[in-house]
């Protein structure tokens, strides 16, 4: 993807974080600085006016990507998710997750296995938290944290940061709270699609 033609505000944050993966020694500590940017990144006001150019993302589980890095392999994605929109219950596996609203709200939902992990294909699940996704905010997940998020009552923007693509690389878990179902399953198809500006 050539970065001539990319919105300025949305190329200083690939090089931002190129500059942070440069320096700083392990993922974790990368992924952290990578929300900080990542929240700043979703409170520019050109990237929220270029969101709602994008296209629905809902049907048939795709993600858009907007980049990913040649050197660090870290991946950038967005997703366009229409309104009371029923989000899986699903992990990213080893991979670090940063998830910014640009525009609308949704429910993000933690929760927590609390079964041995004995009885294949079973996972017995406990909500841990629920809070409110909102413009600007942005929740960091660590590698195999079980998550869902959740639609509101109109069509949401949301910008992925990932400490590297596992969609179509690695299997990621998908769970069933009411009846404890747990598979491996490859993750949302990756649209390629530039932010130009």
């Amino acid at each position: 993807m050539a970065t001539a033609q990319r919105l300025p505000a949305f190329e200083k944050f690939i090089q931002d974080l190129r500059a942070a993966w440069t320096a700083l020694p392990d993922t974790e500590a990368r992924m952290r600085t990578g929300r900080d940017l990542l929240e700043a990144l979703v409170k520019d006001e050109s990237m929220r006016q270029t969101c709602k150019t994008w296209p629905d993302t809902d049907g048939g589980r795709r993600n858009l990507l907007f980049y990913e890095d040649a050197d660090y392999g870290f991946a950038i994605n967005g997703v366009v998710h229409g309104a009371n929109r029923k989000g899986s219950i699903h992990d990213h596996a080893h991979s670090w997750t940063a998830y910014g609203l640009l525009e609308g709200t949704e429910t993000l939902e933690r929760y927590r296995r609390v079964d041995d992990g004995s009885k294949e294909g079973y996972a017995k699940l406990e909500i841990e938290s629920i809070a409110q996704g909102i413009p600007g905010k942005v929740d960091l997940v660590p590698p195999f944290d079980i998550h869902a998020e959740q639609g509101g009552p109109a069509k949401s923007y949301g910008l992925i940061l990932r400490s590297e693509r596992v969609a179509g690389k690695v299997l990621q878990g998908n769970y069933n709270f009411e009846t404890g179902a747990y598979r491996r399953v490859e993750g949302p198809t990756n649209v390629p699609y530039e932010i130009s500006g």
